[in-house]
């Protein structure tokens, strides 16, 4: 997807759709509808143009995302082990499905109006074949939103498999880390801005209204 002196990536986009939301009142939250769409579509369809393929992570019955015409998987390890359980079974899959993959990105679903370069900039950041690159705004790291090499999926599930913590900076603090930073709108709203209360879901309607998304 995207020429370096490292050579060409191609990237496998992952949506990690997690599970209940108690803030939502216990919905599945990749499932609620923002502008008449599930959040699920919104964050899939802004992927889709950035990547070589999209995926959906998510644990339970996949019935539940068949209009998305997505492929979905569920985690490989035990337990609720939180995104990087998402990232390594993202990386399996695409060792089964999609052998040319040399990285995945991960998205969270709550977060539909993440950039639409995210993409070719994390990829543009990764000079080697080991980086992780991972999108930063306003001060804060967001890391959900990440560039991965599927070279590191041994790596990656050995510290699953041994940690004490699943805390994603803990595993990626073990491997070279390039940030990339992501500007605040002109009208101050963070690209990662994400959905986790009704007021949260109204406001992002409000910047849909406005074109401001």
């Amino acid at each position: 997807m995207t020429d370096l002196a490292n050579g060409k990536k191609t990237i496998l986009g992952m949506v990690l759709a997690g599970g209940l939301s108690r803030r939502m009142g216990g919905t599945d939250k990749a499932l609620v509808e923002l502008a008449g769409r599930p959040l699920i579509a919104h964050v899939a369809g802004r992927l889709a143009p950035q990547v070589d393929a999209v995926t959906i992570n998510a644990n339970g019955d996949p019935v539940r995302f068949e209009e998305t015409a997505l492929p979905v998987f569920a985690d490989t390890v035990a337990g609720h082990a939180g995104p990087l359980a998402g990232v390594l079974a993202a990386m399996d899959h695409a060792a089964r499905h999609h052998p040319s993959v040399t990285h995945i990105v991960s998205a969270a679903t709550d977060t539909p109006f993440f950039p639409e370069d995210l993409v070719a900039r994390l990829a543009s950041a990764a000079t080697t074949s080991n980086t992780i690159a991972m999108a930063t705004s306003d001060g804060h790291r967001h890391p959900v939103f990440a560039l991965w090499p599927v070279g590191l999926a041994e790596d990656l599930g050995a510290w699953l498999a041994s940690t004490d913590t699943l805390k994603v900076m803990a595993f990626v603090q073990r491997h070279r880390l390039e940030e990339v930073d992501f500007p605040v709108g002109c009208d101050g709203a963070d690209p990662f801005f994400n959905i986790n209360t009704p007021d949260d879901l109204a406001r992002a309607e409000a910047l849909l209204r406005a074109g401001a998304a």
